[in-house]
Parts: C-alpha cells; sequence; structure tokens
C-alpha cells in the first residue's frame, strides 16, 4: 500500500509518499510560495534533489506539478497514480469535534472550516489540499489527523482558562494544544527505552523547532501542554511570542491604535527570538550570534531555554513525577547546546547529561547519565509516519 501525506500551509504544501510494507519513504517535497512569481518546487528522490520553478497561483496546481514528478521519466517513483491507495492530511486544529483521526467526507471538511477560527494560517490551507486531491486524485480515500487530537484528553482543569464561563459556551475558548501527532509518536518510543508498563509511565516531550511547544503525558495520555487557544501560546518561539501578560496585548494595541488583525502579526511573526534581536528568524544564527558578543542574542537564547526548563519543572507537578524527558524537532534533535542548557537548568531536579552522547544530532538515543534520576532521550520526529499509519488503519 502507498500513502501520501499531504500538509498544506497558507503558501506550501509539503508531502511524503510512503510505501506502508516497509514504512520507507518514496519520494517527498515541498512546493514554496504557491501563489507567488517565485514560487518553486524541491522534490526529493533518495540522495537526489531536484528543483522546479513553477509560478502555481494555488495549491490545485502544485498538486498536480507534485503528481507529475511521481511519474517522471527519469527520476519516476510510479507508474500510474492509481498506484496511490489513499492520501492522509495533516490538520492542524480539530477544535473539541475530533478527539481521534477520521475519514474525510463532506461533513468532516465542513467541521474542519468551522475550526478555520482558531487556526486561520493553517485550517483553510488543509481544505484547499484536500480539494485539490480530490480534482487531481480523484476517488481515493482521504483521512484527516489533527495535531490537537492527542490532547483532548487533557482534564478540564488544565484546558479551561480563568475567564468568564460564556466565552467557552459561546466560543469554546480553552486550551486546545498543538504538534500532539509528534508528542504521540515520540512518547511511546520514549516508553519503549524506559521499560516500564505504559500506565506507570511520566514523560516531558519537547517538540522544539520554528514552532515549539512541550507535553506533559501521564500513561500515553495528554495531561496538559504549553500551547494554548492557538499555536500561539506557550514558550517564546522564533517569531512566535509565547505567554504573555494579557495587558501587553492590549496596551499596544491601544498605544499603536493596532487592529486584531495587526496585533496578531506582530504576535505571531514578528515577536519572540527574532522579536527580541532583530536578526534573521533562524534559529542556528541566533543561537550562533549568542555565542560571540551580542548580547540580544545571548538574553533571547537564555530566555528560551529558561522557559523550557521551567515548563519541564511545572509539569512534574501535573505528572507527580518525571521519569524521562525526550527532546525532538529541528532544535530539540540537533542543536547540542540548547539541550545542554535546559538540562542544566534542570539540575536540581537531579538531570544529568553525557556531554560526549549530547554531541550527537538527529539520532535515535538516551544522553542521560548512569547516575540521572531522570532519563534524558533524544528521539527523532515523524509526524508523516504517524499520518500514514493512521491512514492506513482508517480506509482498511
Amino acid at each position: 500500500m502507498k500513502i501520501l501525506v499531504v500538509n498544506c500551509g497558507s503558501s506550501s504544501l509539503k508531502y511524503q509518499l510512503i510505501d506502508m510494507k516497509t514504512e520507507e519513504v518514496i519520494a517527498k517535497g515541498n512546493f514554496e510560495r504557491i501563489g507567488e512569481k517565485e514560487a518553486f518546487l524541491t522534490h526529493k528522490v533518495g540522495t537526489e534533489k531536484y528543483v522546479i520553478n513553477a509560478p502555481v497561483t494555488n495549491h490545485e496546481e502544485a498538486l498536480k506539478i507534485i503528481l507529475e514528478q511521481f511519474l517522471n521519466e527519469k527520476y519516476g517513483v510510479i507508474k500510474s497514480l492509481n498506484e496511490i491507495d489513499a492520501i492522509g492530511h495533516r490538520i492542524v486544529h480539530g477544535g473539541e469535534i475530533f478527539d481521534k483521526s477520521v475519514v474525510i467526507t463532506d461533513d468532516v471538511i465542513k467541521k474542519i472550516d468551522e475550526c478555520s477560527t482558531l487556526a486561520p494560517l493553517h485550517n483553510p490551507a488543509a481544505i484547499l489540499g484536500i480539494n485539490a486531491c480530490k480534482n487531481e486524485i480523484p476517488g481515493k480515500p482521504m483521512v484527516a489527523v489533527f495535531d490537537t487530537a492527542f490532547h483532548q484528553t487533557m482534564p478540564k482543569e488544565n484546558y479551561t482558562y480563568p475567564i468568564p464561563e460564556e466565552y467557552y459556551k459561546k466560543y469554546k475558548v480553552r486550551k486546545y494544544g498543538a504538534h500532539g501527532t509528534s508528542h504521540q509518536f515520540v512518547s511511546k518510543i520514549a516508553v519503549e527505552m524506559i521499560q516500564k508498563p505504559l500506565e506507570n509511565t511520566k514523560i516531558v516531550t519537547c517538540h522544539l523547532g520554528q514552532g515549539a511547544s512541550i507535553c506533559a503525558i501521564d500513561g500515553g495520555k495528554s495531561v496538559d501542554t504549553s500551547m494554548g487557544l492557538t499555536p500561539l501560546g506557550g514558550i517564546a518561539m522564533v517569531t512566535r511570542s509565547g505567554d504573555l501578560d494579557p495587558s501587553v496585548v492590549t496596551y499596544l494595541m491601544e498605544k499603536e491604535n493596532l487592529t486584531p488583525n495587526e496585533m496578531n502579526t506582530i504576535l505571531n511573526k514578528k515577536s519572540g527570538l527574532y522579536g527580541i534581536t532583530g536578526l534573521n528568524p533562524d534559529f542556528r544564527e541566533i543561537e550562533n550570534a549568542s555565542t560571540g558578543d551580542n548580547e540580544k542574542a545571548k538574553v533571547a537564547i537564555e530566555m528560551f531555554t529558561t522557559i523550557i526548563a521551567q515548563f519541564v519543572a511545572k509539569y512534574g507537578v501535573s505528572l507527580n513525577g518525571i521519569d524521562a524527558i525526550v527532546f525532538t524537532g529541528g532544535i530539540g534533535e540537533n542543536q547540542i547546546n540548547i539541550r545542554k542548557k535546559i538540562c542544566e537548568k534542570l539540575s536540581f531536579l537531579g538531570v544529568e547529561i553525557d556531554l560526549e552522547k549530547n554531541k550527537i544530532r538527529g539520532e535515535q538515543l538516551e544522553i542521560s547519565t548512569n547516575n540521572s534520576k531522570i532519563k534524558v532521550f533524544i528521539i527523532p520526529t515523524n509526524e508523516e509516519l504517524v499520518i500514514a499509519r493512521d491512514t492506513m488503519n482508517l480506509i482498511k
């Protein structure tokens, strides 16, 4: 069985074609800047990379070009689109409606659209991707896999905001979290590495990338997470503010005469480590600058690692103990000094890492010492595989 995994952003379309017999990626890529003259596709087959410049205007045009690459005479990986058995779609927000993956129907599309107010950049783009697949690969079963579904096990006291209840009843304003597929995937592997019964495990997973979130997982179930109503909440990220005193928002809107959309853009795209430093919104550049004389970058990295350590410690309370801490995501898997700084800040909990093992990047590994009271793991995430597995299980 071959499954196409689709992850649509507002101006991008990431994809993987996976052979489920071996769970190997046959081809993958990313169509960027959709809707712009500079739109281009980076398509990868094995170690080979192909770049196609194509000024597409929408996701359907982008998908059509992607499918052409699968059939390319030189580097094609299938002979017919009929070899694609099903399509799995990553959906950022399922609200309270979806607590698990579902086969896509017209009613499901309608409900995904209803959740668009909670993820205005992501859910409409996902619907564009779904419709593109319906038109370009008609008749194929499709499955929606939700970032928020894993967190629907949070107890009410952890997802309720201390605001008038009428806003929850009218608008469903509450904590939903994100990165659920990633947290679920790496926590399952961590359970195997701990070698304890699932129901007795207490794990804190740190998905650190351009977007970042922390999750407390008790017996395989999410009980708390750092992102909130939207993926803006929680820790300070590369361009996102994370948690703030709410009055910062209203104060700036009043002083600068900002509209809600303008304020939303500032908090999502102009804040975080980028907002503090003024450097390019590239974590590697900011971290490199912090090792030199750039004081702003030093402050930004110190803030980033401190907030993460604080969330990990806080979730020790939610879990009544911690068996393991997991680092995943682009930063978590690859940034040696970031892991080191976070773990040093958690030394009061008995966390101790092996500095030589910590030099490893992007590999599944325990990096804690034998003396560490809490195990520390690097576990590369694979959200696409989670989506593909859910898709296969549902269409069967």
